[in-house]
């Protein structure tokens, strides 16, 4: 598992949930854990026994992180990674087969909302924040697909990636059919999809699933460090690049090239754009406000 995307974050409102409700005290749930590193929200799959294999209080904690992120201004980038020494292993097939997911608390969720796993998955849902993966250890199947939702990614050297659904009787239903062609060369994509074997760190570096490959244990670190640096730049800035990236993705060189416009020329009348050019010539780090 892992796709139409919803542009944007959706209204806490229409999720039954308030700012409050998603404060940072009380985002998490005993399979997701959510930190701050500065500007940065780290949310950790948190279910290493299981090698950080989905359930739904894994993708109820997910999504609430997803609303609460975008709906914080202190918040200008997100950190996924998985505890324990791995990523995420995808759907799991036990609870599959006996038709249960753990977290019998969280079901009126799912029934408030079918859609939740979903975007709890980035299938149907789009933070306006970066988001940046560290991925360690297995990132197969639904961890795979959830990978594809990610701005940008890095990985440990010991790595695994693959999506592995055709090897059980399964489909790849989380996106992939659709984003990987869109994301890595297409023979690459079919490949993958096709044969449900195992790709390596450098494999799926060389093919453009991932952009760097560290070594074993610093994944975190390198994803907290380019967090750092999207971090440093105007917020407003970041965010209306992102969208524009994904918005014409699939237009037209002519209407693309008019939709960036429509995103970027507001951009240069914020005051950031105005601290940003003042700073540089004052030689001095700026200072963004969001306005």
């Amino acid at each position: 598992m892992s796709g139409t995307e919803s542009p944007g974050a959706e209204s806490l409102a229409t999720e039954g949930l308030s700012s409050e409700s998603l404060s940072s005290e009380s985002l998490g749930t005993e399979h997701l854990t959510v930190r701050r590193e500065g500007a940065t929200l780290v949310l950790t799959l948190n279910r290493p026994e299981a090698k950080n294999a989905l359930s739904l209080p894994m993708l109820v904690g997910l999504y609430d992180g997803w609303l609460a992120a975008d709906e914080d201004d202190t918040v200008r980038s997100i950190v996924l990674t998985g505890a324990g020494g791995d990523f995420c292993a995808g759907m799991d097939l036990k609870a599959l087969a006996g038709d249960s997911m753990g977290g019998e608390q969280y079901r009126d969720r799912m029934k408030a909302d079918p859609d939740l796993h979903w975007k709890a998955m980035l299938r149907h849902h789009r933070p306006r924040k970066p988001v940046i993966a560290a991925v360690e250890g297995y990132c197969v199947a639904g961890g795979t697909e959830i990978l594809q939702g990610t701005d940008i990614r890095v990985a440990g050297e010991s790595a695994t990636f693959g999506l592995f659904e055709v090897k059980r009787g399964l489909f790849p239903i989380g996106g992939s059919t659709v984003r990987l062609p869109r994301q890595i060369p297409r023979t690459h994509a079919l490949e993958m999809l096709l044969t449900a074997r195992p790709y390596s760190a450098e494999e799926a570096r060389g093919i453009g699933l991932i952009g760097h490959v560290v070594p074993d244990g610093a994944a975190l670190e390198k994803a907290l460090a380019i967090a750092e640096q999207v971090n440093a730049c105007g917020p407003l800035a970041v965010e209306a690049v992102k969208a524009s990236v994904y918005e014409t993705a699939e237009m037209t060189e002519t209407d693309g090239l008019t939709a960036e416009l429509e995103r970027g020329w507001p951009i240069f009348a914020t005051d950031d754009a105005k601290e940003g050019s003042r700073a540089f010539a004052e030689k001095r780090p700026p200072v963004y406000r969001r306005a």
